[in-house]
């Protein structure tokens, strides 16, 4: 099977199933385990709660965040 085929096939395939395809095709082109990326991301998320708890990053709204969100969509 060549990759024309392949992607072709990969496309017709239910989304969920896409999704988890393409979650391991990337963690393929990886060098960390999913383990030591997880790590990274839970240590990211902490580093980013201490900015905001501390004052040093700003915040907005859900409703800002999604107004926002919406005009880059258009």
């Amino acid at each position: 099977m060549n990759a024309t085929s392949l992607e072709e096939a990969a496309l017709r395939l239910p989304l969920e199933e896409r999704a988890a395809l393409t979650h391991k095709l990337l963690l393929s082109l990886e060098e960390q385990s999913e383990e030591e990326i997880a790590r990274a991301w839970h240590g990211e998320a902490a580093r980013r709660a201490a900015e905001i708890d501390s004052g040093m990053a700003d915040t907005v709204s859900s409703e800002e965040a999604r107004s926002a969100a919406r005009l880059l969509l258009r």
